[in-house]
């Protein structure tokens, strides 16, 4: 599995569990907890170099482990892929989980290597699909595969599919790979409100603030109810998007300071959702999560209903609030047929949501020969677009390595411990001048 965030490890490494055919059906089996584990299949982790790659604490707190794990470049994954061709451990299944862009360029990189007993290739999104639609899934075209989250996003990725005219077979619906978790019960004595962040949305410095200071209005209006922050990553460390503006930063600068019962907290969203009995956001797909525990949620239209926002999503389902109902004490109620299109399965059918990935990747496996990956875009389809997304991963327009850039035998020893501590540097440079050069020269521009 290849991922290029902490959130994109969290979706693929779930997803490869869940979809492994002949583990599904040897652990059903297995008499005891040991016959399960030695069931199940192995599971070796790529992590994507790039500004997003995950910090050890940030895969720590997704809590999702693999039987080895490394970090590469785009070229010596697909070389790792075509050696282990060659021998008794090569991959019957690669799971895709990175940005548009980085999944078109390993589809032909794969297709390149002309392996003659080539992987199935697995690939999806980390959760709700709210832009870039059209984009996103034409650069995901090519996979074996491609989840959707929900009977919603499998009618839109089909429809997109066939309306360029390509083969929609792919699109296969299941869920996302991480709601789960006790359903929800209200303890007598306990009211927690919880908001979830985003690194992105929204994306300026007013909206932010202004959630911020509602926020902590909220707790200050309620002193017996404990409203907790969470934030998705530390300052410093990146995420699937950016965050130029993180909240900790706009805390400290807040004129009265923090009140007693609101705090900022990190950790497994899944750990914060048992202890939750209202969740609050803009559009994060940790609703979704809430939703499926049938915890309360809300959807923030304080700042608009908005694409940009992608809360638009949720238009039908009810959840829409402002931070004035929710002060006066409005619960949303969910739509149940809204619930049921958007993959949620507070109904218990939550066991079954793989059941059609794990068919169709267990027939792909039982065939003698898969034939060629062909993605949609191609030097002939896409000759303006195609070439330039390949060059940026270091592929030609065949897929190949472009000259000097075929990857060198692994380092080690003290070579290795400099390079890792250089590209930390560099990291930390770059995250850096996201969150404290770019704002100040863009706020010097607005002068």
């Amino acid at each position: 599995m290849l991922a290029d965030s902490d959130t994109r490890w969290k979706w693929g490494a779930l997803t490869a569990r869940r979809i492994a055919p002949h583990a599904a059906a040897e652990a059903a089996d297995a008499a005891d907890e040991a016959a399960e584990e030695a069931a199940a299949p192995e599971l070796d982790g790529f992590l994507l170099r790039g500004r997003a790659t995950p910090t050890p604490r940030q895969l720590a707190e997704v809590g999702v482990d693999a039987d080895a794990l490394r970090e590469v470049t785009g070229n010596e994954f697909l070389r790792a892929v075509g050696d282990a061709a060659d021998t008794d451990r090569r991959y019957d299944v690669i799971v895709l989980a990175l940005v548009g862009g980085a999944v078109q360029a390993m589809l032909h990189g794969l297709a390149a290597l002309k392996l003659a007993h080539r992987p199935v290739v697995v690939t999806g999104y980390v959760g709700v699909v709210y832009e870039k639609l059209a984009d996103g899934l034409l650069l995901r075209h090519g996979a074996d595969v491609v989840l959707a989250n929900s009977r919603h996003d499998a009618d839109r990725f089909r429809a997109v599919y066939e309306g360029v005219g390509a083969d929609a077979s792919s699109v296969t619906e299941a869920a996302l790979p991480f709601l789960g978790g006790a359903p929800y019960e209200r303890r007598e004595g306990r009211d927690t409100l919880v908001f979830a962040t985003q690194p992105s949305v929204p994306a300026t410095r007013a909206d932010r603030t202004y959630l911020l200071r509602r926020l902590v209005e909220h707790a200050r209006l309620h002193p017996g109810r404990e409203v907790l922050l969470k934030l998705r990553s530390k300052p410093g460390e990146h995420t699937t998007h950016i965050e130029e503006l993180p909240y900790q930063r706009l805390a400290e600068r807040l004129p009265g300071g923090l009140p007693a019962n609101f705090r900022l907290v990190y950790g497994h969203m899944g750990e914060v959702l048992d202890r939750t009995d209202l969740l609050v956001t803009v559009s994060s797909t940790a609703a979704l999560e809430s939703l499926h525990r049938n915890i309360p949620t809300a959807v923030l239209t304080d700042l608009g209903v908005r694409e940009a926002l992608g809360n638009h999503h949720f238009l039908g389902s009810g959840l829409l609030a402002s931070f004035d109902q929710l002060d006066a004490g409005h619960r949303p109620a969910p739509d149940p047929e809204w619930l049921a299109r958007q993959g949620v399965a507070a109904d218990g059918s939550y066991d079954t949501a793989f059941d059609a990935a794990r068919k169709r990747v267990a027939e792909l496996l039982q065939r003698p020969a898969l034939p060629p990956l062909a993605p949609y875009y191609t030097p002939a389809t896409a000759p303006g677009y195609l070439p330039g997304l390949l060059a940026r991963h270091h592929l030609a327009p065949d897929g190949a390595p472009l000259a000097g850039a075929a990857p060198k035998a692994e380092v080690s020893g003290v070579r290795r411990v400099l390079r890792d501590a250089v590209r930390a540097a560099a990291r930390g440079a770059y995250r850096h001048g996201v969150q404290r050069v770019a704002p100040v020269i863009r706020r010097m521009g607005e002068l």
